[in-house]
């Protein structure tokens, strides 16, 4: 099978807002992008995603978009955007865009002439139904808190849906010129040299009813009506064979409340390319409450990633984003910092289908251990903070530490650290938007840049190490051992095999085989005797033939 582009690199997330601010207002910005794309080429990256750039209120950090074709000011101009797809295309790295289509932010021309004029065909851009002045016209849940409708503005009783925010009016995707504007909008993109879209919560754009959900379901009320629905294949089958299969593109979906079964359906009927599944998120806290904490259980993170390997699909893999805690954090070790984000290392660049790092993740970056309810710019957190005070018999103290260790975007959200000066090198000294990481003091790119056995030159020796080798980007993989602390698989092609070998503990381990093996990468320099192995411990195998 020929692999599309997409699929031989490796891709890299930039949160702009955080990324690097060359004009020292306190922003990330497209220039600063382009003055790091030197540093990404040598990484190794082929493909960069960025979160939304695009004219924004900023309620949810752009992803309530108020102008699809125009450039937010705070990250330039288009311009600007036009000079990053070309210093991007000279280094063969490939952009991709964020696509938020299930929702426009209440700022958009749409839903403002929605609003004024109750005849404007723009009303039937959105959800738009009455209701009565104290009774919305359904008892749907939105994603982030609360009920899911809230009253258009100058009337009594009639109400416009949104999943998530209420700065966020869902579309209406029984109207086909909702389809059309959507069209335009990625052709548009397209035409300016995007190579690809991330799809922001793409498989709940198309309601297949209104209609009142069980009283009795505690949480997500109404979810059964939107997320995966045949209207949204219908929907992405129109746009592609429209507009997308006239281009060298692809689609990557954010997508949850799926199974395998779906996650197939998506590809075998081309609504999606690939996608990012949420199920491995949950190895350190409970699904149905996010917010308490479990312990982790490496078990349950490779149970749930061999699930999507064994399945049909090429899968979007990933540790961290901007909406998930550091994984070092969250699945490693302070004390083995090196050791254990050398071993997620490991794992997402060795298994099926395309890695996605997020930026600082190639330096380890940590959790903000000094962050803070007032400190903290997520509208989910200070949702959430609301929601747990009326329902839990905790103490503030305790809610807000809860949260922070769970759910508090922030932390991701950081500015990335670059050297020791001031903000990380973020910027010249202006306050960011989201206060620096102090972790940047003694952990940045430049330290390890001079550092042969950091982190950062980890990533580079592995990111290189794939892309030589077609095993690890083309070859099948098979599960060998799931523990929670040995794991292993096995990755095949054309007769050659490679073993991966990961301790995701703390403490020594043994591991059994009656292979002849040869280690060809590993993150302690050492030879590993398989009857003690030392703690996150990471290592690629080649598995000899009879006589090698």
């Amino acid at each position: 099978m020929e692999l599309k582009e997409f699929q031989k690199r490796v891709a890299y997330q930039i949160y702009p807002s955080s990324f690097k601010d060359s004009n020292n207002d306190g922003w990330g910005d497209l220039k600063g992008i382009i003055s790091k794309l030197d540093y990404l080429k040598d990484l190794g990256i082929g493909l960069i995603w960025l979160s939304p750039i695009y004219v924004s209120p900023l309620k949810d950090m752009g992803y309530d978009i108020a102008d699809y074709k125009k450039i937010n000011p705070l990250f330039g101009t288009m311009d600007d955007f036009d000079q990053l797809i070309k210093k991007a295309n000279e280094l063969d790295i490939k952009v991709v865009m964020d696509l938020v289509i299930n929702h426009t932010s209440t700022e958009h021309e749409w839903f403002k002439k929605a609003v004024s004029d109750p005849n404007s065909p723009y009303r039937n851009y959105y959800i738009i139904q009455k209701g009565s002045k104290t009774k919305a016209p359904n008892n749907w849940d939105s994603m982030f808190s609360g009920k899911a409708w809230k009253k258009l503005p100058n009337s009594d009783d009639e109400y416009y849906l949104h999943l998530f925010c209420d700065d966020q009016a869902d579309l209406n995707y029984h109207n086909h010129q909702v389809v059309e504007e959507i069209k335009d909008i990625i052709k548009f993109w397209l035409d300016k040299g995007v190579y690809g879209f991330r799809c922001d919560v793409i498989n709940c754009l198309y309601k297949s009813t209104l209609k009142n959900d069980s009283p009795f379901k505690i949480l997500e009320k109404g979810s059964k009506y939107y997320f995966n629905q045949d209207g949204f294949f219908k929907v992405m089958k129109e746009i592609r064979e429209d507009v997308l299969d006239k281009y060298d593109t692809f689609l990557l979906g954010e997508t949850s409340h799926i199974d395998v079964k779906m996650g197939e359906r998506f590809i075998k009927e081309r609504a999606l390319d690939t996608f990012f599944e949420f199920d491995h998120i949950y190895c350190d806290k409970h699904k149905l409450i996010p917010i308490f904490k479990k312990k982790f259980s490496s078990k349950y993170l490779m149970k749930q990633i061999a699930k999507w390997q064994n399945s049909n699909v090429w899968m979007a893999n990933y540790l961290e984003n901007h909406d998930q805690l550091r994984s070092i954090s969250r699945y490693g070790s302070k004390k083995y910092f090196f050791e254990s984000g050398s071993l997620l290392a490991t794992l997402l660049l060795t298994l099926r289908g395309t890695p996605f790092i997020y930026q600082g993740e190639e330096i380890g970056t940590l959790n903000d251990e000094n962050i803070t309810l007032e400190n903290t710019n997520d509208v989910c957190v200070h949702m959430a903070y609301q929601k747990a005070k009326k329902a839990l018999p905790f103490s503030d103290q305790k809610i807000i530490k809860m949260i922070n260790e769970t759910i508090n975007r922030d932390h991701a959200r950081k500015p990335m650290m670059f050297d020791d000066s001031i903000n990380g090198g973020f910027n010249d000294g202006q306050k960011p938007w989201l206060d620096a990481n102090n972790q940047y003091k003694y952990n940045n790119v430049l330290k390890q840049q001079n550092d042969p056995h950091s982190l950062l030159n980890y990533y580079k020796k592995i990111i290189k190490f794939r892309k030589d080798n077609d095993v690890l980007v083309e070859g099948d993989i098979k599960f060998e051992y799931i523990t929670n602390k040995i794991n292993s698989y096995y990755r095949l092609k054309d007769g050659k095999v490679y073993l991966v070998l990961l301790n995701f503990s703390n403490k020594k381990a043994k591991y059994q085989t009656v292979l002849k093996l040869k280690r060809v990468l590993a993150n302690y320099e050492e030879e590993m005797p398989f009857d003690n192995i030392k703690p996150y411990y990471a290592a690629i195998y080649e598995v000899l033939k009879e006589g090698e």
